[in-house]
C-alpha cells in the first residue's frame, strides 16, 4: 500500500518502510509522529483520491535524524564590473521512516 501526503508544502509518495527527507519538522530524533493530511491511498487497482484529503486517512513515521543538506552555492558574477558576490545555502530537513498507513 502506498500514500500520497502533504507536509512542508510539498508531496510525497511513501511505502511503509521508506525514508524520506521532509521539510523540517519540530520533533526528536526517535519520535513518532503521524501526517494527516493525505491526498491518495491505493494498492493496486484500488486506489482511493481525497476530494481534497482522504476522510481518516494518515501516515505514521518515526523521526530517524534533523539535519542539513549539502552545501548549494549561489555565485552573482558581472565581468569587468569589479563585481562577484558568493554565498552558500544549507537547507535543513528530516529524515523519517514510514512506519504505517491507514487509509478509509
Amino acid at each position: 500500500m502506498y500514500a500520497v501526503f502533504k507536509t512542508g508544502g510539498k508531496q510525497y509518495r511513501a511505502r511503509q518502510g521508506d525514508r524520506l527527507r521532509i521539510e523540517k519538522i519540530d520533533a526528536s530524533e526517535g519520535d513518532a509522529v503521524e501526517f494527516d493530511q493525505v491526498l491518495l491511498v491505493g494498492e493496486g487497482g484500488s486506489v482511493t483520491v481525497g476530494k481534497p484529503l482522504v476522510e481518516g486517512g494518515r501516515v505514521q513515521a518515526t523521526v530517524r535524524s534533523q539535519a542539513k543538506a549539502d552545501k548549494v552555492s549561489i555565485i552573482k558574477f558581472k565581468r569587468r564590473k569589479n563585481y562577484l558576490r558568493m554565498k552558500g545555502h544549507r537547507q535543513h530537513y528530516t529524515e523519517i521512516e514510514v512506519t504505517g498507513i491507514v487509509g478509509a
